[in-house]
């Protein structure tokens, strides 16, 4: 821990650009953590998610509160119910796995998820963001 300050480095990159682009702290932190500081698979995808519920609050907190942002609080619950339960089954099958499969595994998922999310912002470039809801319906923010 004399390199302290290195974390601190990572947790704010990990910090701005989480916010920025909307994602995971797992997609920084695990490569932070398995490459620069040597931590395992495992280790380093459970600190990237425990990193995440204090920082996704804040930065979901934030969004939240910006008059300009749509979101729809029932929506939002029924997303958090499947997550919790996926969350549950993902960190039990995960335990199965080595750590190098789990490893080629995550960079396989990251490559797809860039080149799908590079490849539709030419095919649609208009964002839409009611998906197929009325304002008034996407626009709930008291649930």
């Amino acid at each position: 821990m004399e390199q302290w300050y290195l974390y601190i480095i990572a947790g704010l990159a990990a910090g701005i650009l989480s916010s920025m682009f909307g994602v995971g702290s797992g997609i920084l932190m695990i490569p932070i953590l398995t490459i620069a500081f040597a931590f395992g698979q495992k280790s380093a995808q459970g600190m990237a998610l425990a990193l995440m519920v204090p920082m996704a609050l804040v930065g979901a907190l934030r969004y939240y509160f910006n008059p300009e942002v749509e979101m729809n609080l029932k929506l939002l619950g029924l997303l958090a119910v499947g997550g919790v339960v996926g969350a549950v089954i993902g960190s039990q099958i995960v335990f199965g796995i080595s750590d190098a499969v789990l490893k080629r595994m995550f960079a396989v998922f990251i490559i797809i998820t860039g080149i799908h999310m590079f490849m539709k912002s030419y095919s649609n470039p208009a964002d839409k963001s009611s998906h197929g809801q009325t304002v008034e319906d996407s626009s709930d923010k008291t649930g």
